[in-house]
């Protein structure tokens, strides 16, 4: 694919990120609150109803205090993900589905982090719409399968289910287990081992890096984007 594709394909991600802003606001809340919509400042409505936007600043249009994602972090990290996947070569439906799982991953990362939550109305559609895609993907003849990818769903979340039960693992990461395991089984059962290894590796680097820079959690690891980061970079491989 041509760099100017690439571009272009990333400044779409840009817009995908700006999208998920007032989701990331939205349901960066505790558990007992299903959403947000106010300003936790100055209290002032900062998503309309008709079109639920946020600056990309980060900040309240009301008091100027900083509210969800960091600026330009959503769409800064949507932006790099959709160039990563065009770069990998995927075409067709399949690609879709990357990307799918890209859009929603970010947005279930920044929640992840911030309130370490992987909320039901995000996880949900991130697996309708990734066997939606993959549907699609077989009915068009693309190399893979879509059994394979149910199988590898239904493996992936036994697995976590069983390593939720030892409160090693969220029941969020859990619930999106399917997604990812889905699109890594659509290709391969050894894509399905390498991606879920690979969130633990980055998860296990990443948290060492933050424990040497003294910002690592003590009490709990948000797993979801380890989760979302492995699955895409073996995913982009296998493809």
């Amino acid at each position: 694919m041509s760099v100017l594709s690439v571009a272009l394909i990333a400044a779409v991600g840009a817009l995908a990120g700006a999208a998920a802003r007032p989701v990331v606001f939205a349901r960066s809340v505790p558990a007992a609150a299903s959403a947000r919509s106010d300003c936790p400042h100055c209290g002032s409505g900062v998503l309309g109803r008709r079109l639920p936007v946020l600056p990309a600043s980060g900040r309240c249009p009301a008091c100027a205090q900083a509210i969800g994602p960091h600026a330009f972090t959503p769409e800064a990290a949507a932006a790099v993900a959709f160039a990563v996947i065009a770069a990998g070569g995927a075409s067709g439906w399949f690609a879709a589905a990357q990307y799918w799982i890209a859009a929603c991953g970010v947005a279930l990362a920044l929640i992840d982090v911030a309130v370490q939550r992987l909320p039901d109305v995000l996880t949900l559609p991130a697996l309708c719409g990734t066997f939606l895609l993959l549907t699609a993907a077989q009915v068009a003849g693309e190399p893979g399968s879509l059994g394979r990818a149910a199988a590898a769903a239904a493996v992936l979340t036994a697995v976590f289910l069983l390593i939720a039960f030892t409160g090693a693992m969220g029941i969020g990461d859990v619930k999106l287990a399917p997604a990812i395991g889905a699109l890594l089984g659509w290709s391969s059962w050894t894509a399905l081992f390498w991606g879920a290894a690979a969130g633990f590796v980055v998860g296990a680097v990443l948290e060492v890096a933050r424990m040497a820079v003294g910002r690592a959690r003590r009490t709990h690891v948000s797993f979801g984007p380890y989760m979302v980061i492995g699955a895409l970079a073996v995913s982009v491989t296998a493809a």
